[in-house]
């Protein structure tokens, strides 16, 4: 099993202490350093600053949103960005959520999974170079009736074929990712839980595509803390898991919550999600239960974290992407190395 690392968002007060972290991620021979974005710091323009900055370690989008770019535009990124960094280049995409997409990007948060399909079909075709043409439901290429003509991509790629990863949390998702990526980007994973909620369903798309997982790179995320206070740590992240359990969406249409369910936390996130609406964020983190932040993060000393790490590859996990915590950057150092140290005490190395 790899580690990666996720840098999150930049401009959250951390950004020369996230590059020092990519950096010694490098050094310590981590995988992957993946840079998220929403409706702040892009993605593209982090991974552009770390990859020039670093040596061996691959960068990825975690994720460029779909409704954020053409998917001609998306194409010409990763192109881009896999040429300037040696082939280090790895191209994750999603949906984000209906707030985001309509408020923020004016895209109508309909169809995400033909809308995903058609995007993924677009990108390949546009970084095989091939002249760009393509008539579906939600994008015809070239526009009919008008100037314009097929193009092909100018830029080459380091690689002829950069990896492509969709985030994904709906059975539904999760089995068009199986059968149209390689790589399933996971959020709040469970080691007890993985095989019903993801793994079964991307497996079902693989092989709704003739394909084994052979070559899939199943990669969580996890947040990472070291310690001997297990309690204590957890609740380091109540107020995140609040946030994604309770306030990531709308009532109705709250992925992170439905996972959460899914788990066996129906009453809990409801709960969660009732505290958190109604401006009671407090009470909301305090609702979180110990036993869900335990499940879906790393927390303890490094033998704990090493069995967490071995109950993760046994379950599939090809990549354990990890969030280092720390309210200094030496604190943060000091998780990511316990993280490679937990690794080869696990004997997964």
């Amino acid at each position: 099993m790899r580690l990666g690392i996720n840098l999150g968002y930049w401009g959250a007060g951390m950004d020369g202490d996230n590059l020092a972290v990519a950096q010694e991620a490098d050094r310590l021979g981590y995988d992957v350093c993946w840079a998220a974005e929403a409706y702040g710091s892009d993605a593209p323009t982090v991974l552009s600053w770390v990859a020039a900055q670093t040596e061996r370690i691959d960068v990825g989008s975690a994720i460029l949103q779909i409704p954020a770019r053409q998917p001609a535009m998306t194409a010409m990124t990763a192109a881009t960005l896999d040429s300037l960094s040696g082939g280090r280049f790895r191209l994750g995409l999603g949906v984000s959520g209906p707030q985001v997409s309509e408020g923020w990007y004016g895209v109508k948060f309909d169809k995400p999974l033909a809308r995903t399909r058609e995007y993924v079909e677009i990108v390949r075709k546009a970084m095989s170079r091939e002249r760009l043409s393509y008539e579906g439901e939600h994008w015809t290429l070239p526009l009919p009736d008008g100037p314009g003509k097929p193009i092909k991509l100018t830029v080459h790629p380091q690689r002829e074929h950069i990896p492509l990863y969709i985030a994904a949390i709906g059975p539904k998702n999760l089995e068009q990712t199986g059968e149209i990526a390689d790589g399933a980007l996971l959020i709040f994973p469970s080691a007890d839980h993985i095989e019903d909620t993801a793994l079964r369903h991307i497996r079902a798309g693989r092989e709704k595509a003739g394909l084994t997982m052979e070559g899939f790179d199943v990669c969580p995320t996890l947040p990472l803390a070291v310690g001997d206070d297990v309690a204590g740590l957890a609740d380091m992240f109540r107020p995140y898991t609040a946030l994604y359990v309770g306030g990531m969406g709308s009532r109705k249409q709250n992925f992170y919550n439905q996972l959460a369910q899914r788990m066996g936390y129906e009453k809990e996130a409801a709960e969660i999600q009732d505290k958190y609406l109604g401006g009671d964020k407090a009470g909301a983190a305090a609702a979180v239960p110990h036993t869900l932040i335990d499940q879906t993060a790393l927390l303890g000393p490094v033998e704990r974290i090493a069995d967490r790490m071995q109950s993760y590859a046994a379950a599939g996990v090809t990549t354990l992407t990890l969030a280092p915590a720390g309210f200094t950057l030496d604190e943060r150092i000091s998780a990511l190395r316990a993280g490679t140290e937990a690794l080869e005490h696990a004997g997964l190395a």
